[in-house]
């Protein structure tokens, strides 16, 4: 299992990570948000340790973020915020637990592999599309083709891809994916920046954009996963 530790404060975070890596976790860490972000797109992390107080971008909107480019990823808040309005908040957020400041190694490790074993049940995320004639490596974030060419898909284009292939068989609207993808209120955006997106992730899925068979538009609703 790979945790994901995502703390400014480098003493907690050494600790940390210390901690998992005793018990036989892999890690990785980071130290502000946008990076922890990226991490956990990316890296395919199997858990998320998140303090909720960051340099700018603060964990109650990376733990948003989170659940909406990978909404199965388990997440543990990490805090010195006590208080219950906070811990309402990040919990009704998506937060699968939370863990006050000052916390012992045997405390958080239980709460780990708590955490850990509920997630078994939940569907997994998508990493890997097997489709006819290609392979898209959503870890690597590429498309490899049967005749050896590959081509290599934008951090937006992936979180599409993915957003689209985890809600199988259903017309994903555009408003949706403003607030899940783009992560911003759909109200008075231009939803065109979308269908452009969309053109370029066809072209480089080799899905032909007269017939697509991967990524369908559903005529006054939104765009579909078909495959």
């Amino acid at each position: 299992m790979r945790i994901l530790v995502i703390e400014d404060d480098e003493a907690i975070r050494t600790a940390v990570v210390d901690t998992l890596e005793s018990e036989g976790y892999e890690t990785d860490e980071c130290d502000n948000g946008e990076d922890g972000i990226t991490a956990a797109v990316r890296a395919g992390v199997d858990l998320v340790l998140l303090d909720l107080v960051l340099p700018g971008k603060g964990g109650f909107e990376v733990l948003e973020e989170l659940r909406g480019s990978r909404p199965t990823l388990p997440v543990i808040c990490l805090t010195a915020r006590g208080e219950e309005d906070d811990r309402v908040r990040g919990l009704k957020l998506g937060a699968d637990d939370y863990v006050v400041k000052p916390f012992s190694a045997r405390e958080l490790l239980a709460r780990v592999e708590a955490v850990l074993r509920r997630s078994a049940e939940r569907p997994t995320d998508v990493d890997r599309l097997e489709l006819d004639g290609r392979v898209v490596d959503l870890k690597r974030h590429e498309v490899c083709f049967d005749d050896g060419r590959r081509s290599e898909l934008s951090t937006r284009e992936l979180e599409l891809l993915r957003y689209l292939a985890a809600n199988p068989g259903r017309a994903v609207s555009r408003d949706e994916l403003l607030r899940n993808v783009w992560r911003v209120d759909p109200r008075g955006v231009e939803t065109r920046t979308i269908d452009m997106h969309v053109v370029r992730l066809r072209e480089k899925l080799g899905d032909d954009p007269s017939r697509p068979s991967v990524v369908l538009t559903v005529r006054g609703k939104g765009y579909m996963f078909g495959s």
